[in-house]
C-alpha cells in the first residue's frame, strides 16, 4: 500500500479528506505525520496557485505522493471575497466565528436574491516522480442572514445548498461529502489516484 499525504493540518478538512477518499487503496498521512515539513505560505493570487505550491514544496520535502488543497468562497455581492483570503477573512487564521461575523457585517443590508455565491476547490495531486496534476470542483448557493446548523465548518452554517434549501452545516457529513465542491474535485482526483 502507498503512502499519501494530506497536505494540511486542519483537522476538520482532513476528516472530510480521508472520508471521501476512504476507499482507495492508500495509507492516508498528513502533515501531522511530518512536523519537520514547515507551514507553506499560501501567498499565490488563486486556489490553483495555492493548491499547486502547498502539494510540489511538501512531496519534494517528503518524498511521497501528496495531495494539497485550496478552498474557499466568492461572494458575487463582494466582487468575488473573501475568495483566497477565505481561512483568514476576519485577520486570524482559521477562526471561522469571525470570519462569518465579518462576513454577515458585509451583507447586513443585501437582499437574497443578491447573496449568491460559490464555494470552490482545487487539488493538486504531485506523484513521486514530481509531475503535478490539477482537478476543481465548485457549488453554487447563497449566503444566509444568520449561521444554522451544528455540522461542517468554515462558512458551512450560512452557506445554503439550494437543491435542499439548508445550509451545509444543516446537512449531515454523508450528503455534504456527497454533493461539495470539496466532494466534486476529490471524485475527480481519485480517479487519478486509483490509476
Amino acid at each position: 500500500m502507498k503512502d499519501l499525504i494530506i497536505a494540511s493540518r486542519n483537522e476538520k478538512k482532513i476528516e472530510e479528506i480521508k472520508e471521501i477518499l476512504k476507499n482507495l487503496n492508500f495509507k492516508i498521512l498528513t502533515l501531522k505525520d511530518f512536523p519537520e515539513i514547515p507551514l507553506v505560505r499560501e501567498d499565490g493570487k488563486t486556489f490553483r496557485e495555492n493548491a499547486i505550491k502547498k502539494s510540489q514544496e511538501c512531496q519534494r520535502l517528503a518524498g511521497k505522493v501528496v495531495l494539497a488543497e485550496d478552498s474557499g468562497l466568492e461572494v458575487d455581492a463582494l466582487s468575488g471575497a473573501p475568495g483566497v483570503y477565505s481561512a483568514r477573512f476576519a485577520g486570524k487564521e482559521q477562526d471561522d466565528q469571525r470570519n462569518i461575523k465579518k462576513l454577515l457585517k458585509l451583507l447586513e443590508n443585501v437582499p437574497k436574491e443578491k447573496r449568491k455565491a460559490v464555494f470552490k476547490t482545487v487539488v493538486a495531486i504531485t506523484s513521486l516522480d514530481g509531475e503535478t496534476r490539477v482537478v476543481s470542483g465548485s457549488y453554487s448557493g447563497w449566503i444566509n442572514f444568520k449561521p444554522k446548523g451544528r455540522f461542517g465548518f468554515g462558512y458551512d452554517p450560512v452557506f445554503v445548498a439550494p437543491e435542499y434549501q439548508k445550509t451545509f452545516a444543516e446537512l449531515s457529513p454523508e450528503v455534504k461529502n456527497r454533493i461539495s465542491h470539496r466532494a466534486k474535485a476529490l471524485k475527480k482526483a481519485k480517479k487519478i489516484l486509483a490509476v
